[in-house]
């Protein structure tokens, strides 16, 4: 049999068998994305068919299925690079400096439970902070420095600067600390 098939027979023959591997992938395809994918390997296959390697179908199949897996792993290496980036550039505009609320995240700045801007608050506590505590108090709080610029002005990592701010957020919720210092009157 010389005469050999175009590849519109070939698609009319072979189209439900990209829908075939979709659907046997669980794909969720509502912009036929990658339905046109497996259409380009199916012409893909019917290009590079080779009869003397096995059967039409079987070289069909494979070729739409490894095809159909690519696109999914780009898929979803996008998705994780859009995943970061959206993360780092959250992380950015907070640098980290959050307070977690019922609301949702919010900026600590933006948190009015806190008497931020109230110097006799900070100065009636700083007695009972480390020095590192202290100086995460002054950057971060009063005068908002960003996490990164504090650990660069303070020769040590982001990590640490936050770690001094967890120390003084985990004091400033101890309740013998704040009967201590008498502040019951702030929610912190």
């Amino acid at each position: 049999m010389d005469k050999k098939l175009t590849f519109e027979e070939i698609f009319e023959q072979n189209e439900r068998r990209i829908h075939y591997q979709i659907h046997k992938m669980h794909i969720h395809d509502p912009h036929k994305e990658f339905f046109q994918e497996g259409l380009v390997a199916l012409w893909n296959a019917y290009e590079t068919y080779q009869p003397d390697k096995g059967p039409m179908a079987t070289y069909f199949n494979y070729t739409i299925r490894n095809r159909l897996i690519d696109r999914m792993r780009r898929n979803n290496r996008q998705h994780e690079i859009q995943q970061k980036a959206a993360h780092e550039q959250k992380t950015q505009l907070t640098d980290g400096n959050y307070h977690c609320s019922t609301d949702g995240p919010r900026s600590i700045a933006a948190n009015q439970s806190l008497p931020l801007k109230d110097a006799s608050f900070w100065k009636h506590i700083q007695p009972q902070l480390t020095d590192k505590q202290w100086k995460w108090v002054d950057y971060a709080i009063i005068q908002e420095v960003p996490y990164k610029t504090i650990a660069k002005q303070e020769n040590t990592t982001v990590e640490a600067v936050k770690s001094w701010g967890r120390h003084v957020k985990k004091k400033l919720k101890d309740p013998h600390f704040r009967e201590l210092l008498s502040f019951e009157g702030y929610d912190v």
